[in-house]
């Protein structure tokens, strides 16, 4: 089931002119990697609606923070070399981080992600990029059990059963989309 400018905007009303960007590009990677019907569309739009600020970033507003400093010499990342985490911050809906992340995406996608990671600020890549995120860890699975806190805990912590940044937002982005797609 695709989903409408109207919908989208129904759950992501900060989106503004964006979702008419994002509609086709959103359509076409949910598509691609199964994100199919009224649970699974509803987990991924609350999700990349959180953590995109309702499509207005697709790069990660760098401080650094503390959070953000410590990307650097994560070797879970891959960020080995000076500058990787500044290079490799969080980019597209689902915000891919690191070295080793934009590695696997760009593969996946067909892209060089690591001589050119901005190609993740492109709507077509950054709906891409979060849509073979979302399949590669599970996430429709978790979407048709209705369990959206723990995709929340794995897209921000990495992990199952920690409380993800932003889980409040989260979950009414998960209601109003239910609701609006139901």
């Amino acid at each position: 089931m695709p989903i409408t400018q109207q919908q989208l905007l129904q759950i992501l009303p900060n989106a503004g002119a964006r979702a008419g960007v994002f509609v086709p590009v959103l359509n076409t990677a949910m598509q691609r990697y199964q994100v199919v019907g009224a649970k699974r569309v509803a987990a991924f739009i609350a999700q990349i609606g959180h953590e995109s600020g309702q499509l207005r970033y697709v790069r990660e507003i760098w401080g650094p923070t503390p959070a953000q400093a410590r990307y650097e010499g994560r070797a879970d990342l891959d960020n080995t070399k000076q500058g990787d985490g500044l290079k490799y911050r969080g980019r597209g809906l689902i915000q891919i981080t690191g070295r080793a992340n934009y590695a696997a995406c760009g593969e996946a996608l067909g892209l060089d992600l690591i001589n050119q990671p901005e190609l993740l600020e492109l709507p077509q890549h950054a709906a891409m990029s979060a849509a073979w995120w979302w399949a590669t860890h599970g996430l429709n699975t978790l979407a048709d059990a209705g369990d959206n806190s723990n995709i929340g805990s794995i897209i921000n912590t990495g992990r199952r059963g920690r409380t993800p940044n932003g889980a409040d937002e989260r979950q009414a982005l998960y209601e109003k989309a239910l609701n609006v797609l139901g």
